[in-house]
């Protein structure tokens, strides 16, 4: 079985998986309607941060309470890709809250 040749990796990181999960689809859209072959979206492990915090500054040390943050991640790739394919990615309106990586070979 051979190989096929990724032309760009697109990462997607946000606190919303679901605003993730519209992203990554509007992405795949835009990719296929161009005529690139896309692979994705595929979930990466979510990064977990928890951060604890004393309830009361003065007294009662053994009350805390603790908060989480969730990065969650997903991974479409692109072959190939053409200069429509790239024109089509960077014209869509992505919401605010999702960061995007574009890595080309």
């Amino acid at each position: 079985m051979a190989l096929k040749k990724i032309d760009m990796k697109i990462k997607l990181k946000s606190y919303d998986y679901e605003l993730l999960d519209r992203s990554a689809k509007e992405i795949v859209k835009a990719a296929r309607r161009s005529g690139s072959n896309v692979s994705g979206p595929i979930p990466l492990p979510t990064k977990q941060t928890i951060y604890t915090v004393n309830r009361a500054s003065n007294i009662d040390k053994k009350s805390r309470e603790q908060f989480d943050i969730k990065i969650h991640k997903r991974l479409v790739l692109v072959s190939k890709s053409t200069a429509q394919t790239m024109d089509s990615l960077t014209k869509l309106d992505l919401p605010a809250g999702v960061d995007v990586e574009i890595i080309t070979n």
